[in-house]
């Protein structure tokens, strides 16, 4: 692996250019949806329960990665890293972890509206806030540990104007440490994926059949959780999707064609150049809590326009009959 990437050194020039307007979007649209959905948390919010838990603890997810782009953002600019050594582990630690406590909180969401829908006595339904406060607390460990080794190491590369804080870039220097981590973060960033992929598409399929064969009660509570699937569903493909398939396409390179430096490469590339979708699920999640949250479908304009369009109709209605 260490004589590969001596071979195979990647260099990060071009991203200067490509990476800052995006990952600027992202905390612009971000910073926007969020502000908002933590507004609507703190002071118009009356009932806790933990479908609102596990939103909220989105929200913190994503300001955590919010606050962590403005300094890539930086440095890509520059064409350096100014910040240091400690600031660059913190950095790629949060980088890294909003992607996994992301995948995992949207997945718990919707696992928790397919529970409600498919399988309303099942006792997960019954879960209490201090329960919820106890998943949300064991999804925040789950994310952490294995992103902690990102902490324990140095990963400024070059001296002078030329240093890097870039995890994932291969190293002429690049200690066996540095590739075993490497290894383990691209296993996590499948696994991450895949898994939730599935059990959300098992949600969804499930929650489809549940509300063609629904006859009776309460449709609209079953087409609201299919919503949020849904929605779920489309955050994963356009935002985790590019990293997964990115990443696979680097194991290939390395495994079954380890001389061929311009496949590396480009594969390279594409990997930090998904990191901008990565982010733009900070944006994206708002769409969620609008769909999983009624607090939040209060304050969408469009269902006040439908309301009042509803209204009408039954006015006239009321006057034809008359």
């Amino acid at each position: 692996n260490i004589t590969f990437s001596t071979v195979c050194a990647i260099s990060i020039s071009k991203y200067c250019l490509i990476l800052p307007p995006v990952l600027a979007v992202d905390v612009v649209l971000g910073l926007l949806g969020n502000v908002v959905a933590l507004w609507i948390f703190c002071f118009k919010l009356k009932a806790w329960n933990p479908n609102n838990l596990f939103l909220f603890s989105l929200v913190i997810v994503d300001f955590l990665a919010l606050v962590s782009l403005p300094l890539r953002i930086d440095a890509l600019l520059r064409g350096y890293w100014v910040f240091g050594d400690a600031i660059c582990r913190i950095n790629l630690f949060l980088m890294f972890s909003n992607r996994t406590a992301s995948i995992a909180l949207l997945t718990v969401v919707a696992v928790y509206r397919y529970f409600k829908v498919v399988h309303p006595h099942h006792r997960f339904n019954r879960m209490t806030r201090r329960q919820a406060a106890v998943v949300s607390l064991f999804v925040w460990l789950l994310v952490v540990a294995p992103r902690v080794p990102l902490l324990a190491f140095n990963h400024i590369k070059g001296s002078g104007d030329r240093t890097q804080c870039f995890f994932f870039t291969s190293y002429k220097e690049a200690s066996r440490a540095i590739v075993v981590l490497v290894a383990m973060h691209r296993i996590l960033t499948v696994l991450e994926f895949v898994v939730p992929l599935a059990l959300l598409l098992f949600c969804s399929v499930r929650i489809s059949r549940f509300l063609r064969q629904r006859q009776r009660g309460k449709p609209d509570k079953v087409r609201k959780a299919m919503r949020v699937c849904a929605a779920i569903v489309a955050v994963f493909m356009v935002c985790f999707l590019p990293t997964t398939v990115t990443t696979i396409g680097l194991w290939a390179v390395r495994s079954y064609r380890p001389w061929d430096c311009n496949a590396f490469y480009t594969f390279t590339q594409l990997n930090i150049v998904s990191l901008g979708l990565n982010f733009l699920n900070s944006a994206l999640d708002p769409i969620v809590y609008v769909f999983s949250s009624s607090m939040f479908r209060k304050f969408r304009c469009i269902e006040e326009i439908l309301t009042v369009q509803k209204g009408l109709r039954q006015r006239q209605k009321k006057i034809t009959s008359s």
